[in-house]
């Protein structure tokens, strides 16, 4: 590989063929913004604001308490794999009112990993069945806040509801090495369903 997150290498070496575009998604404040920065070896673009007083009756401040920013369109990264493979990371803001928007960045993506939180497993239900119902694969990684409690996956996948072959993770999303092996089992399973699908 020639690059690692967080190096400052600004363009795509000359033997990359294959550029895939992976969705992070996940519901308000649940760290899509961080797991993409901490994965991207260029500097990744945020679209983050300030909230502000009009944004108290729609987003749900519960688990994030000090959050002060919100994404208002997406974060952007990217994650050289191998001298043949790159990946294009593609954070969706978490709130319903964007729905619209995320919507449009399903096009051309080949997978989605959902990031969920066990404080507000519940608020997965959309983001998931949206997916769903455009027939995009997708994996699962919670991610493991420090105040969060800690669940068996067992529990975990049966409070989600999901598939038995729907992975699903636990992860740091400030924290490479956990980021990296969240990423890869959505790789996996969408290598796997490629295979199964020739």
């Amino acid at each position: 590989m020639d690059s690692a997150p967080g190096s400052d290498q600004r363009y795509v070496p000359d033997t990359v063929r294959t550029a895939v575009k992976i969705l992070i998604v996940g519901h308000f404040a649940v760290g899509k913004t961080t797991f993409v920065g901490t994965l991207s070896e260029i500097r990744p673009l945020r679209t983050e604001e300030t909230m502000t007083q009009a944004s108290e009756l729609t987003d749900d401040l519960a688990g994030s308490p000090d959050k002060s920013t919100t994404t208002v369109a997406m974060d952007f990264g990217r994650l050289t794999l191998s001298e043949q493979l790159v990946l294009y990371l593609f954070g969706a803001p978490g709130q319903k009112r964007f729905t619209t928007l995320w919507k449009d960045m399903l096009n051309g993506a080949l997978g989605a990993l959902v990031l969920a939180d066990t404080r507000r497993l519940d608020q997965s239900f959309d983001i998931m069945g949206l997916l769903e119902e455009h027939g995009m694969p997708y994996a699962v990684a919670v991610n493991q806040f420090d105040d969060a409690p800690l669940f068996p996956v067992a529990e975990i996948r049966e409070a989600l509801d999901l598939l038995p072959e729907t992975p699903l993770v636990t992860c740091d999303a400030r924290n490479t090495a956990s980021s990296t092996e969240a990423l890869i089992s959505l790789v996996e399973y969408l290598q796997t369903r490629t295979s199964q699908e020739h």
